[in-house]
Parts: structure tokens; C-alpha cells; sequence
């Protein structure tokens, strides 16, 4: 048996309908796409990584830098305990968790670095070695010889 493509015409309404210049992109229903949720940017003594962790508290975040990869990774699970608290019509058990994985843009004195938790979002300090700092070089004047 042989496949025959079928030729049946399709009303009009239907073809603008899937037509791709029409059919609305993923990226734009912000619910549906993705983002990384992660903001890297240098002062100059520092590097700071900001990533969001909406709804975590900060005894659920772990911070890691090893070498030069800083991993900061936060989960949390309803307790039983807080379960008890709430009338329960329908049980689910809630779980959220991140994990951020990112290389750091210098080098940077991991033994320094200190994070905070503040309205969903880790910010993580850490101060760039000596070599890494910007150097202030002293331009003098050069004298002419005669």
C-alpha cells in the first residue's frame, strides 16, 4: 500500500492560523521560557554573583568555590510539621530547588567570600587576588636631553 499525501483543501482561517509569521513565539509567553537567573558582574576589588532563589531560605542555600567554579545550589521541601499546621485537601509534596554552576571571570581568594540571602536573590562576594585588582601605574613626566 502506497501513501497518498492528502489534498483536502483547508479553509482560509485555518492556513493564516498556523502560518508561521503568526503563530506567537515561545519566547514571548514569559511563563514558558527560561532564564538563567544569574548575574555576574565586577567592582574593582571584587567579584559579586547574584542568582535568584525565590522562596528559599538562606539555611537552604549552599555556596561552593572550587578553584574557580562557584556553585551555588538551594533546595527546600515542606516539612510534615508544616503540613500538620494546614487543613489539607489535596496532599502534594512541594519541592523547589536551584542549582547555578558558573566559571569566574578572575581569579579570586575563595577564603574571603561571604553570601547573603536577601528577597530571593544569593549575592555572593568574593575579592579578587592582588594580581587580579587594577594597578594604578604613575605616568612622570619625561625629562628632554640636550
Amino acid at each position: 500500500m502506497a501513501l497518498v499525501r492528502w489534498n483536502r483543501p483547508v479553509p482560509s482561517m485555518w492556513r493564516s492560523f498556523f502560518d508561521d509569521d503568526n503563530w506567537p513565539m515561545l519566547a514571548n509567553w514569559p511563563d514558558l521560557s527560561t532564564s538563567s537567573g544569574l548575574d555576574i558582574y565586577e567592582t574593582d576589588n571584587d567579584v559579586v554573583v547574584e542568582a535568584q532563589v525565590p522562596g528559599i531560605k538562606e539555611d537552604d542555600v549552599n555556596v561552593q568555590i572550587e578553584g574557580n567554579v562557584l556553585t551555588i545550589t538551594a533546595e527546600h521541601q515542606e516539612t510534615e510539621e508544616e503540613k500538620k499546621q494546614k487543613k489539607t485537601v489535596y496532599k502534594s509534596t512541594r519541592q523547589t530547588s536551584f542549582s547555578y554552576s558558573t566559571s569566574l571571570p578572575r581569579m579570586v581568594d575563595a577564603s574571603k567570600a561571604e553570601a547573603d540571602v536577601e528577597n530571593g536573590v544569593v549575592r555572593v562576594t568574593i575579592p579578587k587576588t592582588e594580581e587580579e585588582k587594577p594597578k594604578k601605574v604613575e605616568v612622570k613626566k619625561r625629562v628632554a636631553v640636550k
